[in-house]
């Protein structure tokens, strides 16, 4: 398609959201802001509890904590637009503010991606490396690879989402998402660029590839390692530090791989707005109620610091 200056240059954006209906956005706005809040405060308070408890200064727990602190905002980027959407019937956003949105969602995502993986290279250790794990994962070193997840999540998608602000976009300017996501901003583009959309599909798969091949990776040597384990007790509790963490990846990159790897075509929209709200509100609340109760140690400390 052509572009010819004449044409009205699009100024902002219109979010369909989930539904149309009435009755139907106030259940969906009762039910995200309970589960916004109930979100907000489960990973809170594993910070809180990791932070308050000096027995909890370890590498799993310092790596989950920066996952909490991810997920917040995570969610944070997407879930309180759609609120105030519901609230006050205005369903626009501006360029600006969709640009911002694309760019902050996909940060957070990404150092997710990459926080999974190391939490999974951490159990690699763990188990298969129990005499040299100390060492293979000091303090140091686990603060330097998270704060490497934050760097390279916020740098990842950078050349992709200023490709995607230079297009010129006219005329359409309704998304049928709640997000501002990068295959509807592509289709409402005045001018088919196939060099923006194969840098934003290529770091799309290369994120997902790279960071889920890893994590498989590591699991294959931990069951390898497991079933090595003369007793069904010791076996048990090896992989029952690993549990929690395998739960989060499969459904975190079960539900992204679904939307970003799968061949381009025509897909049903509202199959597509029910995976992104599993991974983009779903999964952050139950991130935290996973690990927590699946863990004795982290309750028993929860338990401590509550108790004040």
């Amino acid at each position: 398609m052509k572009w010819s200056n004449n044409q009205t240059k699009v100024t902002e954006f219109i979010l369909h959201g989930l539904s149309s209906k009435q009755e139907v956005q106030t259940a969906l706005f009762t039910l995200f802001l309970v589960v916004y809040t109930l979100t907000l405060v489960g990973n809170t308070m594993i910070i809180v509890v990791v932070y308050s408890d000096l027995r909890l200064h370890k590498p799993m727990y310092i790596l989950l904590c920066n996952l909490s602190f991810a997920e917040i905002w995570y969610t944070t980027s997407t879930v309180p637009n759609m609120l105030y959407s519901y609230l006050s019937k205005n369903k626009a956003i501006s360029f600006k503010g969709c640009i911002l949105q694309f760019y902050f969602f996909f940060s957070f995502g990404t150092t997710e991606c990459f926080l999974l993986t190391v939490m999974g290279y951490d159990r690699y250790l763990a188990i298969c490396q129990p005499l040299r794990y100390n060492v293979l994962m000091s303090s140091r070193i686990c603060v330097g690879l998270a704060t490497s997840c934050w760097i390279a999540g916020f740098f990842w998608f950078v050349i992709p989402i200023i490709l995607i602000s230079k297009l010129p976009f006219c005329g359409l300017n309704e998304i049928n998402h709640f997000l501002c996501d990068p295959g509807s901003l592509l289709e409402l583009s005045c001018l088919r660029d196939y060099a923006t959309e194969t840098t934003s599909s290529t770091c799309s798969s290369l994120l997902l590839l790279s960071t889920f091949s890893f994590t498989v990776i590591s699991y294959v040597f931990i069951l390898r390692t497991v079933v090595k384990i003369p007793s069904s007790s010791g076996r048990h509790k090896a992989f029952s530090t690993c549990a929690s963490h395998l739960i989060v990846v499969t459904m975190f990159f079960g539900c992204v791989m679904f939307m970003y790897m799968r061949p381009s075509g025509n897909h049903p929209f509202y199959v597509d707005k029910v995976v992104a709200v599993l991974y983009t509100i779903v999964t952050p609340l139950l991130n935290p109620v996973i690990y927590s109760l699946r863990n004795k140690e982290f309750l028993e400390s929860a338990k401590k610091v509550l108790s004040f």
